[in-house]
């Protein structure tokens, strides 16, 4: 769906239509679910959905078209993933899964594993950053915002926000020229 037809779909989905709700979840979850999980959410599917409850009965009150939305929409996805940040920050350490201990088998699909290596490799690129860096980057590339719909969600002036991105583009720049013997262009 594109802007335009996220715009023609938002008055019916401030009025509750569920066809409307749909569409509106559907063009903006996969960048929202992007997002928190190149940020290192560690539920972004379970965040994602905690976005949309708080987002969909505050439809109504959101003003700016589809920008506003779009705008609204990143900084709660913005916000509960400092929460959730937060939270497992103060929590012990959980284990990480072990396929080779687990006697319990299930079966992946080649490109679920492809894309979640490409998932990791864009995550350690960005991990390689200043975290206002890495924030900016995410949310103008994952997110999909514009310039000053990023300083609004992070509270940062739009020159900030443009400086940002170029500093975080030329460090990854420097990461990407420093590592010529891997074939992907990336040292993991």
């Amino acid at each position: 769906m594109s802007e335009q037809l996220l715009e023609d779909v938002l008055p019916a989905a401030q009025a509750g239509q569920a066809w409307a709700l749909r569409a509106v979840y559907d063009q903006l979850a996969p960048r929202v679910h992007a997002y928190l999980r190149s940020r290192g959410s560690a539920e972004p599917e379970d965040l994602t959905s905690e976005v949309f409850l708080a987002v969909f009965p505050r439809l109504a009150s959101i003003t700016g078209g589809a920008a506003g939305l779009r705008t609204f929409t990143f900084s709660v996805a913005h916000a509960r993933l400092v929460d959730d940040l937060r939270k497992r920050s103060r929590r012990e350490p959980s284990t990480q899964y072990d396929a080779a201990t687990d006697p319990r088998t299930t079966s992946s699909s080649e490109d679920d594993a492809l894309a979640r290596l490409q998932t990791e490799r864009v995550r350690r690129l960005l991990d390689g950053l200043a975290p206002d860096q890495r924030d900016v980057l995410s949310l103008r590339i994952l997110g999909d915002l514009t310039v000053d719909q990023v300083a609004e969600t992070l509270g940062k002036s739009s020159g900030a926000v443009k400086q940002l991105q170029r500093r975080g583009l030329l460090a990854l720049r420097r990461i990407l020229e420093a590592a010529p013997g891997d074939p992907d262009g990336v040292t993991l």
